[in-house]
């Protein structure tokens, strides 16, 4: 019988199976058929989304990664799947400095693996055009859409994919189980979105829940954790440097907003650990 080998990682309990391409080429299938079939939680080895790398594809650089979610879709880019993924590569010596940068559908992200090891992405710029979010509002911060014939005020920003920011002082994990698959699919969102309620805990602090696009309810979303604290600064709620927490654990995201008109960079900071190596029977 065909064998598979697979890693399967967390980070936050956001979990992922990372599988070299020459692995994955033995199921002989499809990208999208594949990762439904192998997050299956209860029929396989059951994940938020798959990871397969591709080492040395370009130039500019040191690997590549294709993403896919739980239920097949594609994701630009993940927070904390590219903090695993960038301890994968180094790990097995695929890349051979703490130092590196990936190649994602949102464009080149650099991490770093910290001495702590911690990983630090940089998660690069937040994206607050509507028609680049997408969104189809007129504007991305405190806009406000209808659902279930209530007005909610909500923050339209992207980290490469779209997000669905809503501060409130309500139960934020009660709100993404309830609210999230409604929010997820709303027409305001063309390519459908993920979703972040956020309480404020101080002007350094927030605790977040999560209903991501194309997975559900997750532990963690280091894109979400990000977009929220861009939405909390530009609504100043919150200060430069902001610890997320999620129901998985804890993130750190440093940004420094917009300065002369220019967008900073943001960065994510936070663990990525391993939770077992197996083979897959095909």
């Amino acid at each position: 019988m065909t064998t598979l080998k697979f890693t399967k990682m967390q980070g936050c309990g956001n979990d992922f199976i990372i599988v070299d391409y020459g692995e994955f080429q033995k199921a002989e299938m499809n990208m999208e058929d594949f990762a439904k079939k192998v997050c299956n939680r209860n029929f396989s080895i059951g994940a938020d989304g798959v990871i397969v790398p591709f080492l040395k594809q370009s130039d500019d650089a040191d690997a590549e990664w294709l993403f896919y979610n739980s239920d097949g879709s594609t994701a630009q880019m993940c927070g904390n799947g590219m903090r695993c993924f960038s301890k994968y590569l180094f790990d097995k010596k695929y890349v051979q400095t703490e130092k590196m940068i990936i190649k994602t559908g949102s464009g080149l992200i650099h991490s770093e693996i910290l001495k702590d090891g911690n990983v630090r992405v940089n998660m690069g710029y937040p994206i607050l055009e509507p028609e680049k979010v997408p969104f189809k509002g007129k504007e991305c911060i405190n806009s406000t859409i209808k659902i279930e014939n209530n007005n909610i005020t909500i923050n339209a920003v992207s980290m490469g994919n779209p997000h669905c920011v809503i501060y409130t002082d309500d139960n934020v994990d009660e709100l993404a189980a309830g609210l999230g698959p409604l929010l997820e699919k709303h027409e305001m969102f063309p390519q459908k979105t993920n979703v972040e309620f956020v309480n404020v805990l101080s002007r350094e602090e927030i605790k977040v829940g999560v209903y991501e696009r194309g997975c559900g309810i997750t532990q963690a979303c280091g894109t979400g954790a990000c977009a929220s604290v861009v939405a909390g600064i530009l609504n100043d709620l919150l200060d430069k440097k902001v610890t997320v927490n999620l129901p998985g654990g804890k993130l750190l995201v440093e940004w420094n907003g917009i300065s002369d008109g220019f967008i900073n960079q943001i960065y994510l900071t936070g663990p990525c650990k391993y939770s077992f190596v197996g083979e897959l029977y095909l």
